[in-house]
């Protein structure tokens, strides 16, 4: 749906009902005297709209000779969402974002033949050169509510460990299906859900399932040659179920289970522990394993297709972390992930982002098996403080770049380092504005063969971003 084509929709849904009164000149306050609450109009009336405009500039500068890159975007959006009617609520949002300023994010790096990474997620993966028709219809949902669960049908925004917004760049990743969340007391949580289609960040459109793989970039099948699975997936539906329970004070647990049809299974489960808590701070444990196992034939009868591949059996994943917060807002974590020596793990990057505790911003290691993984980070929130940022360090050991078989992207070894800053208006005239600044340098610590495709966005390279949001 075009941007012009969401506007005459928003305007005939909901301001027209607005407007035909009697008397359109009335002022609101005499006319909500005056109207009937049990009308469709008091219905619309009483609803809430919302907004969201967003400023992103990135830079991203690698070494040598290696091409640097840069990218400003802006964008806004607005949302309305009815009042409960008999339980039922309806909600539409839209949002258009404009390439102010930017490289030529189209052409690769002459020196690699590499694709811009991370400045084109500001706008459309798809097209490149596409600088203002940058509109998407996002919300388009039905909601119907008890005090206890909740059931939304449409478009709609979602975060599950494997689907969620990732949403660093100018917008999120949305869904398309019915989600169930089921909430019987405050020690319980059920979430349900089917998904039919979606809209990954950084693209315009709703995609199919099968249609969504391989937007941002398919790297190698196991036989060492490029993935041939964009565009040759089986249609698919994805399912989820997790549970969410607290068990006393000091003990939580999560079950989660995702299929996506014909393709792969996903199972997680979280454990948290309250080790000690004491006037000084609170000490707790995590951990996490996760199991993915093929089905069918991992998408495709042909193995250079194939989203997974069968020959390879099970992934295995397990994630732990130590966290030490303090009254005063800091928090300091050390957290680890080893993925066993079996098959990859693999997950649509065009989804969501990595759920181990070892991920830092701007990096994954999704695609991957034999990996060690470690990271530290510091983190200062404090909801009566307006400032609030992390520091965080990790070391990703990875299998050989030249290892297609563990290696889907051809990544070497590297360490990486995060510095975030955020600053929230409390008051005043700025109400509502945040302004935030990441910045993020990634070095080779393993063998890259001075192939530039090892290198290029990858390791020994500086990244940052600065983000101004205003919510209304």
């Amino acid at each position: 749906m075009s941007l012009k084509s969401f506007s005459w929709a928003l305007a005939i849904c909901i301001v027209s009902p607005l407007l035909s009164q009697h008397n359109p000149y009335v002022h609101h306050t005499e006319r909500d005297r005056l109207m009937d609450t049990g009308s469709l109009q008091h219905f619309f009336q009483s609803g809430q709209f919302y907004g969201h405009s967003r400023a992103v500039s990135m830079g991203t500068y690698n070494r040598g000779e290696l091409q640097d890159f840069h990218a400003t975007g802006f964008g806004m959006g607005i949302g309305y969402e009815t009042a409960p009617y008999k339980r039922l609520q309806v909600g539409i949002s839209g949002f258009f974002i404009y390439n102010l300023y930017s490289s030529n994010l189209a052409i690769p790096d002459t020196a690699s033949s590499q694709p811009n990474r991370y400045e084109v997620g500001l706008f459309d993966v798809e097209n490149p050169t596409n600088h203002s028709d940058l509109d998407r219809l996002e919300d388009l949902y039905i909601k119907y509510s008890r005090t206890t669960w909740e059931l939304k049908l449409g478009k709609q925004h979602i975060r599950t460990p494997f689907i969620n917004p990732q949403d660093g760049r100018m917008r999120p990743t949305l869904v398309q299906g019915e989600l169930l969340n089921f909430q019987p007391n405050s020690r319980t949580l059920l979430e349900i859900g089917h998904v039919g289609e979606i809209s990954p960040r950084s693209t315009v459109r709703w995609f199919p399932i099968a249609e969504s793989f391989g937007l941002y970039g398919v790297g190698r099948n196991t036989l060492g040659k490029r993935s041939d699975y964009k565009g040759n997936m089986p249609e698919s539906q994805v399912f989820y179920v997790g549970l969410t329970q607290k068990l006393g004070e000091r003990i939580q647990f999560s079950v989660w289970n995702q299929t996506v049809t014909e393709i792969f299974n996903t199972e997680l489960l979280e454990l948290v522990f309250q080790l000690a808590q004491s006037e000084k701070g609170t000490l707790k444990a995590y951990a996490m394993g996760i199991a993915q196992q093929v089905l069918g034939d991992g998408g495709n009868s042909d193995r250079a297709k194939a989203y997974m591949d069968p020959e390879l059996g099970m992934s295995l994943v397990g994630s732990t972390r130590l966290e030490y917060g303090k009254p005063n807002g800091w928090k300091f974590q050390l957290n680890y992930t080893r993925m066993a020596d079996k098959g990859r793990y693999l997950m649509p990057r065009e989804w969501g982002r990595d759920p181990f505790y070892t991920f830092l911003s701007r990096e994954r290691n999704e695609g991957y098996s034999d990996v060690h993984a470690f990271s530290a980070v510091l983190r200062y929130a404090h909801a009566e403080n307006p400032w609030s940022g992390s520091l965080g360090v990790g070391q990703y050991q990875l299998p050989d770049a030249n290892d297609a078989l563990r290696n889907k992207y051809g990544f070497p070894s590297y360490c990486q380092t995060n510095f975030t800053l955020y600053y929230l208006f409390p008051e005043g005239f700025l109400k509502g504005f945040e302004i935030g600044w990441l910045g993020v340098y990634k070095k080779a610590t393993g063998e890259t063969y001075q192939k530039t495709s090892y290198i290029l966005n990858k390791v020994d390279v500086f990244h940052h971003n600065l983000v101004i949001n205003y919510h209304f």
